[in-house]
Formats: C-alpha cells, sequence, structure tokens
C-alpha cells in the first residue's frame, strides 16, 4: 500500500517537521513493515510552469513527426514573449494548456535543461509529459494536457504536486484494515499520540424504499449492499489534478472522474465500490451464487467461464459483475471521449465473504484492488460511509444530482466480542503492564472494553482479525513496544533437546560437507514427466505420487518419491553457469503413498480439531521416510603441483553412502544391482542388516546414459540415495569411541582368485567372520584380471590389520588369523589364494 505523506497529514496532524522517514520509524515500531520511503521529485529544480500553445509549426524531412512550437509563459522567462520549443508528441493542439520546463531547469533524473539546436531548430525547453517529471502513466500515452482554467505563467511543481514522501507499505493478510489511508492514519495517530480525523465519520441518510432495488439470494456471501444513485453527470467532466495525482502517488492510473472517485474513496476509506452505468443495468441488481459453466465477460475483455462457487452481481439479463473481484464489460463506465459517456450511475458498496472472494480470485487468476481488500477483511461498518463520500464527490467533481433514495440490505449480525483477564497480556509477555495500559491501548485500536479484573473487550468492525485473547494481547504489546520486551531464554526440562535420530540426521549433512559437498535445498515437487526421463518404470512404487489440489506450478503438481530430480535440476543449472565441478547434496522428505490411505476428512475452521479428527488424518498421510542424496560431477581430486587429479566416478557416490552409514556406526553392504536411474553395469545396492537380516537402504553409482541425455546433465554424472531412517535401525544406538591400542599392528595381505560372477562384498564378509577379533580392518586394494588368471576370472588383493589389546601379536597368531579368513572365503566363495 503506498501512502503520500500529503494525504495522510489530512487525517492526523503530523508535526510539520516530521518526515517520511521519521513517519517510517513510527510504524516500523508499530509492527507494520514500511520497505521503502520514495521522495518524489527529489532533485526537480524550476522553472516549470504552465504554458499555452499559440502556433504549431510541421517540420519535414524527418523520419518521425517533429513540431516546431510557440508557447506562451508569461513572464516566467524573463521576457514575456513566446517560448520556441521543438517537440515530438502529437496529443495537443494549439490553444492547449500544457506544462513547459524552461532553461536552467532540472528534472528528475539530474536532467538539466538548456536550450539546444535540434532538428534545425533551437529548442528553448522542453514541453512535459508525465513520466519525464516523474509522475507515472496519467493515461494520455503523451503531453500533459491541463484544464483551461489554470493561468498561464503559474508554478508546475505546486500545481502538479510533484513534490512529496510516499511510504511503500508490505500489509501483512491480517492487517487488511491497513490497506487505506484511514487505516494507516489511525496506526499514525496511536504512534504519535495524536487525535485521528475519521473520514468515515460522514453524515448518511437513513435507508428509504425509494432506492435502487436489491435482492440477494447469498447472504452468507454477501451480508450487506449499499446501492445508491447519482443521475445529470457531465459526461465531459474529468478529474481534476489532485484526484488524478493522489491516485498516481497511490500507484493507480487515472480513467475517468466516475472511476477515478471510486478508487480514490477505496483508497481513503478501504472500501472496494463499482459504478454501474444506470443505463445498462436492467431490472433488479442480485447477488447469488453463479451457474456451473455460466459465461460473462469482465471489464478487463476476458470471457470467464464462471463456477458454481463464484459469487456473481446480477440484473435482468444475468452477471454484471464478479462480486468483489471486478465488474462486467456489460455495465462499464463509458470514458468522457466515448460518443455518449455516462449521466447516470448507480454506486456499489458491499461487504463480501472474505474466503469466497479469495477462492474466486484464485480460481480466475484475477487478483484486483478489490479482492485484495476483501480478502484481507473489509470494515463492513463503512459501506454506507463509502456510498455517501462517492455521492458528494461526483456531486461536487461531476456536477451530479444525488437520488434520494438510498438501498441497504443488511443480513443481521452482532459485534465480535472478546473476554479475557486482565493481566493476559502480561502473562503473555512476561512484562507487567497492568489494567489501565491494556484498557487504553485497547481504546486506542477501537474496542470497547468494560470490567475490571475480567475484561469485556468488543472488537471494532475494521479489525476482522482480532478473534481471541491472544490478538488483544498482541496489540498491547506491539503498541507498547516490541523493542520493551526482555530478552529471556527458555529454561527447557531437564532432559529435554534433540533426539538420537535429530542428532544423526545433522551428523550426516555435517559429514557429507566435511567431504567437500555443498547442501542444495529443493522444493519438494515433482512431475511425472521427470520421473519418466529418470527411465523409472511405471510400475515402480516412486511413480505412484501424492498429487495437490492447488500446487505452486502446474508442471510440477505431485510431491517427490525421491530426493534425485531436485539435485539434479540444480548440478544441471549450476553446470550450465560454468561451474563444472560440483558435489552436492540434501537430506530431506520423500512422500511414499501406498495407495490405501483413506479420503483426509476436511477438519473445521471454527473450532480446533478433535483428538479423533487429528489421528484420522494422520491416517491419511502418506509414509515420509527421510532420505539422503547427493550427485556429482567433474574433478572430485583437483590437477594441481601434486598430480593430475581425477574424475568424480561411481566409487565415490558409493563412499557418500558409506559416510553417511559410519555417522550411525553402520557398515554398509556393496552389491551390483540394476536399478533406475542408474547404469545397469555401474549401480550398486547399498545393504544394512536390520534386525538381523539384510535390508536394501539405497543405491550408487554412475547415471544411465539416456538419463543424462533427457536431463542435458554433464557426462558421467554420478548420484546417491539412501534411506536415513533404514540406516537408522541398523545402528545400535549411540556411537562408542574407538579403543586406542598401545600395541603395534600386524599386516597380511592376501590374493585371491574367484570367479567373475561373485560379489566382492561376499569375499569380504567371508574374510571379516574368518579373521575374528584380531582384525581390526580389512581393505580391498586391487582388483585384476587377465590371461594368466583364465577366463572368467578375477583376483582380489586385501590387506589385513591385526591387533590386540592386551599383547604385541606373534607371527604366528597373525598368520593363523589370516589362514582362518582364506579358508572360509575358499568355503563360501570358491576363492583360492594366487599363485597357489
Amino acid at each position: 500500500m503506498r501512502i503520500p505523506l500529503s494525504w495522510l497529514r489530512e487525517y492526523v496532524d503530523l508535526p510539520a517537521t516530521e518526515t517520511g522517514r521519521d513517519l517510517q520509524e513510527k510504524l516500523v515500531a508499530t509492527g507494520l513493515e514500511v520497505e521503502t520511503v520514495e521522495q518524489l521529485g527529489a532533485g526537480l529544480k524550476g522553472p516549470l510552469v504552465v504554458g499555452q500553445v499559440l502556433t504549431i509549426e510541421e517540420l519535414e524531412g524527418f523520419k518521425k513527426p517533429i513540431r516546431f512550437c510557440t508557447v506562451d509563459v508569461g513572464q516566467a522567462n524573463g521576457t514575456g514573449e513566446p517560448q520556441e520549443i521543438v517537440c515530438g508528441a502529437r496529443n495537443f493542439a494549439v490553444g492547449d494548456k500544457v506544462v513547459v520546463v524552461l532553461p536552467g531547469a532540472v528534472l528528475p533524473g539530474d536532467f538539466a535543461i538548456a536550450a539546444r539546436k535540434t532538428y534545425g531548430r533551437t529548442s528553448h525547453g522542453m514541453i512535459c509529459s508525465g513520466d519525464e517529471l516523474g509522475m507515472g502513466d496519467d493515461g494520455s500515452g503523451g503531453i500533459i494536457v491541463l484544464p483551461p482554467e489554470h493561468e498561464v505563467g503559474t508554478d508546475a511543481i505546486e500545481l502538479l504536486q510533484l513534490v512529496d514522501e510516499v511510504l511503500d507499505i508490505a500489509v501483512t493478510a491480517n492487517r487488511g484494515d491497513c490497506l487505506s489511508l484511514r487505516g494507516v492514519a489511525r496506526e499514525a495517530a496511536i504512534a504519535y499520540g495524536l487525535p485521528l480525523r475519521d473520514p468515515a465519520l460522514l453524515d448518511v441518510p437513513a435507508p428509504n424504499a425509494n432506492g435502487y432495488p436489491v435482492q440477494i439470494s447469498e447472504p452468507a456471501g454477501c451480508d450487506r449492499f449499499t446501492a445508491r444513485t447519482v443521475t445529470g453527470l457531465n459526461p465531459e467532466a474529468r478529474s481534476p489534478i489532485w484526484l488524478q495525482r493522489r491516485l498516481q502517488k497511490a500507484g493507480m492510473r487515472p480513467i475517468s472522474l466516475a472511476v477515478d472517485i471510486t478508487n480514490y474513496v477505496m483508497l481513503e476509506l478501504g472500501q472496494p465500490l463499482h459504478a454501474y452505468d444506470r443505463s445498462l443495468v436492467q431490472g433488479t441488481i442480485g447477488v447469488r451464487r453463479a451457474e456451473q459453466g455460466e459465461k460473462f465477460t469482465t471489464l478487463d475483455g476476458a470471457k470467464r467461464v464462471l463456477d458454481a462457487e463464484d459469487l456473481v452481481i446480477t440484473d435482468d439479463r444475468g452477471p454484471i459483475g464478479l462480486a468483489g473481484v471486478m465488474g462486467g464489460a456489460n455495465t462499464e463506465i463509458a470514458d468522457h471521449a466515448a460518443d455518449a459517456g455516462t449521466t447516470d450511475v448507480v454506486i456499489e458498496a458491499a461487504h463480501f465473504d472474505p474466503v469466497s472472494i479469495a477462492r474466486t480470485a484464485r480460481r480466475h487468476k484475477l487478483s484486483s484492488e478489490a479482492s485484495k481488500r476483501f480478502e484481507r477483511g473489509v470494515d463492513p461498518e463503512a459501506a454506507s460511509a463509502a456510498a455517501q463520500r462517492t455521492v458528494d464527490l461526483l456531486v461536487l467533481l461531476a456536477g451530479g444530482t444525488a437520488d434520494p433514495g438510498v438501498t441497504e440490505v443488511i443480513a443481521p449480525s452482532g459485534p465480535h466480542t472478546i473476554t479475557l483477564p486482565a493481566d493476559h497480556p502480561d502473562k503473555v509477555a512476561g512484562v507487567t503492564y497492568g489494567r489501565e495500559t491494556v484498557v487504553r491501548r485497547l481504546q486506542q485500536v477501537g474496542c470497547d472494553v468494560y470490567g475490571q479484573d475480567n475484561l469485556t473487550v468488543t472488537v471494532p468492525s475494521w479489525r476482522p482479525d482480532l478473534r481471541e485473547p491472544n490478538d488483544l494481547a498482541e496489540e498491547v504489546i506491539r503498541l507498547e513496544g516490541y523493542e520493551n520486551l526482555p530478552s529471556t531464554l527458555p529454561r527447557p526440562p531437564a532432559g529435554r533437546g534433540l533426539t538420537e535420530r535429530q542428532r544423526l540426521h545433522r551428523r550426516a549433512g555435517r559429514a557429507l560437507a566435511g567431504a567437500g559437498y555443498v547442501e542444495a535445498l529443493n522444493y519438494p515437487f515433482i512431475s511425472d514427466e521427470t520421473l519418466g526421463k529418470l527411465g523409472i518404470e511405471q510400475d515402480d512404487p516412486r511413480r505412484t505420487t501424492v498429487k495437490l489440489v492447488n500446487p505452486l506450478s502446474d508442471e510440477e503438481p505431485a510431491l517427490r518419491t525421491t530426493l534425485l530430480p531436485g539435485l539434479l535440476e540444480a548440478l544441471r543449472r549450476n553446470d550450465g553457469r560454468g561451474s563444472h565441478d560440483l558435489a552436492l547434496f540434501e537430506t530431506g522428505l520423500v512422500f511414499r503413498p501406498t495407495g490405501d490411505e483413506p479420503q483426509a476428512v476436511r477438519l473445521p475452521i471454527d473450532r480446533r480439531p478433535t483428538d479423533e479428527e487429528i489421528a484420522s488424518l494422520d491416517t491419511a498421510l502418506p509414509r515420509q521416510p527421510r532420505h539422503a542424496a547427493v550427485v556429482l560431477t567433474g574433478a572430485r581430486e583437483q590437477a594441481g603441483w601434486w598430480g593430475n587429479g581425477r574424475p568424480a566416478d561411481w566409487a565415490d557416490a558409493v563412499e557418500a553412502a558409506r559416510t553417511i552409514a559410519r555417522e550411525a556406526g553402520v557398515e554398509l553392504i556393496v552389491r551390483g544391482d540394476q536399478h533406475a536411474p542408474w547404469h545397469p553395469g555401474r549401480c550398486a545396492a547399498l545393504f544394512a542388516v536390520v534386525d538381523g537380516a539384510e535390508t536394501l537402504v539405497g543405491h550408487a553409482g554412475e547415471l544411465h546414459p539416456r538419463v543424462i541425455k533427457a536431463l542435458h546433465l554433464p557426462e558421467r554424472s554420478c548420484a546417491m540415495e539412501v534411506d536415513l531412517d533404514r540406516i537408522e535401525r541398523a545402528g545400535t544406538g549411540a556411537l562408542q569411541a574407538p579403543r586406542i591400542s598401545t600395541f603395534p599392528v600386524a599386516t597380511q595381505d592376501v590374493a585371491l582368485v574367484v570367479d567373475a560372477s561373485v560379489p566382492a562384498a561376499d569375499v569380504e564378509q567371508a574374510l571379516r567372520e574368518g579373521a575374528g577379533e584380531l582384525l581390526e580392518s580389512l581393505r580391498l586394494f586391487d582388483v585384476f584380471t587377465g590371461e594368466q588368471l583364465g577366463e572368467g576370472r578375477k583376483s582380489l588383493a586385501y590387506a589385513l590389520r591385526f591387533r590386540a589389546g592386551d599383547r604385541t601379536l606373534t607371527v604366528d597368531e597373525a598368520s593363523a588369523a589370516r589362514d582362518a579368513a582364506v579358508a572360509l572365503a575358499a568355503e563360501r566363495t570358491g576363492a583360492v589364494l594366487r599363485g597357489a
């Protein structure tokens, strides 16, 4: 919401020395987010005056139309002679009043004006457009043409109100009252301790039977509808400069007088209004729900197919407006430049259900100034005042006559009342405010307060966000100043803190970061198309997804079943920006529905759900295991004086999984596998022992070439993904620190020849079990194939480290342990010692 400071001063007598920055500081302290303070006219220097065009000479021989003009600027140029100016615009004529900037002036953007020769003539200044003066779009598309009543030589800086300060406030969803000058002025008045001149305090005539007929068929969607009629408008009347400038400063474009007035009153009071051309409205105005599939053309010219939940304004023909969002083209106010301008209007000031308006605006992707206010909450009591203010301005500026008929249809409702202990804000803030302070602050925001120890508070109509005691406590706290709250650290009960599961997740992330991976956080949304590009078959459980009813993007409507799509997209994006050596990781939830989940119940919004309702909602949720994944490409070790470096490969992806597993005290079992999206010959299945049985916990390896091509990834990209929850279950609890032996290690190397189809993991497992308790570590350091071994055979060379905790091992003890390990490997896998 853009708030011109000059306009705000009409409602609050701010000190003359207060600047926009000062007001920003005060409003921020009360909880409003003032993003910027724009200095309009900063650096602007005159002379900038009103001139009258005397002559226009069309210059020939140029690629675009050029005009040589003489303009009367009075005595502003010091001579009284006409000013000669070259101009390319064509939206003005001889006799028009225009804005002229003379040599010596400086326009916004530090644009100095001087006499200069152009197009064969000397131009002594400029005839200005709104953009050149920093005014924004005035709808003219060219030079500013002023009303004829302004005298030649008048200072245009003051006339056009070019110097001002505008506060840009980011209004939160719960503070719809601050989408108006009235609401922000109230906050400013409270901040400075000054009285407020409420622009909604108008004398409004009582409703009578002579007003325009209105029929409300949907009182739940529209609980208040005020209709007023103004006749005899001058169709040639234009919005005065002060009205246009206030709209422009607030970020709106002037259109026509009737429309400008409704926009002006909306900005002033926060009540959206709509003006109908009375000659185009046929019969009674009604409010109802649309018929499914009903068609309607809005003011923007778009033909819309309505939903049965849409609230519409109708006449005897059908819809004439999308309630609270946008009016219809069939009753549009005619512009003053039209052949037959509008002379009679019907003013609508209504109050609509916020939820209904919000859903309609999102359904039709049609966010308007009106819908933004209705969905945040509009003061229903301001409707009649807004209608009266609109009528008064139409009579004043367009020469109209107010029809004595006043229509007001109101659904009976009472004010909202909240009961709270007087010391409730004290308990919430941990500060003793006292009853007097609580009552004073609540009265400042417009509440009626009664009672002593227990207060009965009637909430003002313009604050629908105040629904419960904590809301009132927040009002007291923010007005007393958040900065005055003491900093007190909470004292958690003994024994509380992170669970072992949470510690494991953090350790896994730190371990991967320590291994050179960079964390990449991605949105948890995917598409079926992406899963297809990963080569995942239709019968794969990962293709069973949870679809979102209202996704952020229609291209990604499902919750992820794997972390890889987001990580691979991050890999592709970074590689495309010149980072070719990449190692990324992510930990997060994936969503794995079984298809057997029951339909989720719609929880109530008018009360707290029961435990049974919450439990039924939980049963409808899919399984959500936490996964960890990495992707890597390019160089894993950089080349330099120390060596040639090496590229990342499938072994690095497997090692990343082992790094995570070690944080849980788990040793992974690695076996070859075929699993999308990995290369069939370079894919490892990762197993861990859970409850005494080998359990698949993930996969790692090099991605399939088809996947790399489909996703536009670098060649030989690798990836790994594991189920952290399964790894946690495979762990033995808290990690035990290793014992450091003071006795020396005994090393034995062994090379075993096995069939090429035998997994190295099976050989390694047999060696571990056969070596017994003396084995400290086991490492595969060489794999060899060759003619001397025979076809279909391979040699696996292992380094075995033996150590005892209480003595130095003898050669015989180490050799016996090695022989036992080899013997078990030979029994289980058919391994034979190489060279034996």
